[in-house]
C-alpha cells in the first residue's frame, strides 16, 4: 500500500473523534492524518489545517471563512474537493459528520475515482443518501448517535469505521491485467432483462470487459459517469427504463441530463426500449391516488409495476428520440417487435402490442435518421437470443464505424 487516509470532518466540534479514527487506522499499520474543515475559528488541532484546505478554493481563504454558515459551508465544501484533486497520496477518505458535515465531504469523495476507499460515518446514513453518494462508491455508516462526544456507543462505531478503512486501504485488489488489456462496454439491465444482458455478455466476454449496471437512476448516472471520463470503449444501452420513472413519478428516475454522456463523448452506442412498460413504485400503498385501476403486477412486498399506457410509451418515445436526435456519434436504437420485458411477452401480464407500438411510432418518427444515428426494427422480443445476436453484430459494427471515422 501507498500513501495515507485522510480522516476528514469538523475539527472545531469533532476533534475528538478524527483524532481517534486517526489513531486507531496507525495502529492498524495505515498512515494517516486528520483535516479540518471547520468554517470558524477555534483552538482545536488537526494535522492538515482548514485555513490550508480554505486556500484551494479560488476566491481563496476569504471566500470561505466569511462568517456566513450557509455560504461558507458551500465554499469549504468546493476547497476541500480542489484540495483533494491536488492529492497524489489518497489510499483512502473517511469523513464524519452530521447532515452539515457530509454534505461538506461528499462532493469531494464522489469526485474521486471509482476503487479509491471511501467512507463516510453519518447520522443521515439511515435516510435517503441518494443526494449525498450519486453514481459513486461512498460507503454510508450510520453513527446511531449523534457524532457529539466519544461514549461507548460512539466509539464501537468509529472504531468499526477505522478499521474498516484500514482494510481497505491495506487490501486493494489485484489489478486483472486480462479485464483492463479489453476495451470496456457499459450496458443497463433490470431484472426483466436479465436474459438479454446476460446473453450479450457471454457473447462480448472474450473481447470486451463488460460493466453492467442497475438501471435504478443512479444506475444509470453511473454508466454515463464512465463514459463522460472515457472510460467506456462503447454502451450497450438495452434498459431504459428509467425514463418511465422520470416522466411517470417512480422512484428510479434518470435525470433530465440521461443520454447526454452519449452525445457529449459521442461513444458507440446501441440503445433499446428494455422495460419502458413499466413504471416502479414502493409498496402499494405508495402509488399515487392519480394511478388508481391501472394494471400493476406485484413484484414483492416493496415494488410495485405499473404498466405504460399507449400515450405514456409515446411521450416517452419524444423524450428519447430528442434526446438521441443530439447524439452525433454512432448510434443503433433497436426496437424489439416481441416484446419490451420478461412482463411484456405474450401470455404475460404487461402484454400489450398496442402500448409497445405507440412507443415504437413515437420514436420513429421524433428520431433524425442518417448514416450514424438508426432506428431499428426487430422481429424478436428483447431477451430472445436472437435478439441478443443482432445487439452483438450492431455493437461491434458502430465501434468499426466509429474507429474508421464513417
Amino acid at each position: 500500500m501507498t500513501g495515507r487516509v485522510y480522516v476528514v470532518g469538523t475539527a472545531d466540534t469533532k476533534g475528538a473523534e478524527l483524532a481517534y479514527i486517526r489513531d486507531l487506522v496507525r495502529a492498524d499499520g495505515v498512515a494517516a492524518v486528520t483535516a479540518d474543515l471547520s468554517t470558524l475559528p477555534h483552538g482545536g488541532a488537526a494535522d492538515i489545517s482548514a485555513r490550508e484546505i480554505a486556500g484551494h478554493h479560488p476566491g481563496g481563504t476569504e471566500a470561505v471563512f466569511t462568517g456566513d454558515r450557509g455560504t461558507a459551508v458551500a465554499a469549504m465544501a468546493e476547497a476541500f474537493q480542489r484540495f483533494l484533486a491536488s492529492r497524489n497520496d489518497v489510499a483512502g477518505v473517511i469523513g464524519i459528520g452530521g447532515s452539515g458535515g457530509t454534505a461538506l465531504v461528499a462532493p469531494a469523495l464522489r469526485a474521486l475515482p471509482i476503487g479509491v476507499p471511501k467512507l463516510i460515518v453519518s447520522t443521515v446514513a439511515s435516510g435517503q443518501v441518494a443526494g449525498y453518494v450519486g453514481p459513486s462508491d461512498i460507503a454510508m455508516m450510520y453513527s446511531v448517535t449523534d457524532i457529539a462526544g466519544l461514549n461507548r456507543i460512539a466509539r464501537v462505531v468509529l472504531a468499526n469505521a477505522a478499521h474498516a478503512m484500514a482494510g481497505m486501504a491495506r487490501h486493494r485488489p489485484k489489478r486483472d491485467n486480462h479485464a483492463e488489456t479489453r476495451p470496456a462496454v457499459g450496458l443497463t439491465m433490470f431484472g426483466v432483462t436479465t436474459p438479454c444482458v446476460n446473453a450479450v455478455t457471454e457473447r462480448l466476454a472474450a473481447r470486451y470487459d463488460c460493466l453492467v449496471f442497475h438501471a435504478t437512476g443512479t444506475g444509470g448516472q453511473s454508466m454515463e459517469k464512465l463514459a463522460s471520463s472515457g472510460l467506456l470503449a462503447a454502451v450497450a444501452d438495452l434498459t431504459t427504463t428509467e425514463v418511465c420513472d422520470r416522466l411517470m413519478g417512480g422512484i428510479f428516475p434518470c435525470t433530465d441530463d440521461r443520454f447526454g454522456a452519449i452525445a457529449r463523448s459521442k461513444v458507440p452506442y446501441v440503445g433499446s426500449c428494455g422495460a419502458l412498460d413499466m413504471v416502479n413504485f414502493g409498496a402499494p400503498e405508495t402509488v399515487p391516488e392519480r394511478y388508481a385501476g391501472r394494471l400493476f403486477y406485484h413484484h414483492n412486498p416493496q415494488v410495485t409495476l405499473m404498466r405504460t399506457t399507449a400515450d405514456e410509451n409515446a411521450r416517452m418515445g419524444e423524450w428519447i428520440g430528442e434526446r438521441l436526435n443530439r447524439c452525433e456519434g454512432e448510434v443503433r436504437f433497436l426496437l424489439p417487435l416481441g416484446g419490451v420485458s420478461l412482463l411484456d411477452a405474450p401470455g404475460q401480464a404487461f402484454h400489450d402490442p398496442e402500448a409497445d407500438a405507440a412507443l415504437f411510432n413515437a420514436l420513429e418518427r421524433t428520431v433524425k435518421q442518417t448514416k450514424r444515428r438508426r432506428i431499428m426494427r426487430v422481429p424478436h422480443a428483447i431477451n430472445d437470443e436472437a435478439f441478443a445476436d443482432i445487439v452483438v453484430q450492431e455493437l461491434e459494427d458502430a465501434v468499426r464505424s466509429a474507429s474508421h471515422g464513417r
